[in-house]
């Protein structure tokens, strides 16, 4: 009976250390969001708050070549991802560069 709970008690436990936190869970990889990009104020992929300081990821606004991590160009039409930029709630904030855009570290 002892060697049952014992058993018991050490699959919980590793459970819970292998199990990710519910943050990280609701968290996107930022370092994937680039590309054409479309504001929209519904049904976004993303809801994006724009801060000053401690950004979840750094966007430089670009007219061409949005190839690489951070690297943003507004569309009209045919968007990789839509996103709708709110006050409260984000999904993850952004802070718009000159350079070195990609992921805050």
């Amino acid at each position: 009976m002892k060697n049952y709970i014992i058993i018991a008690v050490l699959a919980f436990i590793l459970a819970l250390i292998s199990a990710p936190s519910a943050q990280a869970q609701n968290k996107p990889d930022v370092s994937r969001i680039y590309g054409k990009i479309q504001v929209v104020n519904s049904f976004p992929d993303y809801k994006v708050k724009v801060v000053n300081s401690f950004p979840d990821l750094k966007v430089k606004k670009v007219t061409s070549f949005p190839d690489a991590p951070g690297k943003w160009q507004f569309v009209d039409s045919f968007p990789d991802y839509k996103i709708q930029f709110v006050d409260s709630f984000p999904d993850f904030t952004i802070q718009y560069v000159d350079s070195f855009p990609g992921p805050a570290k």
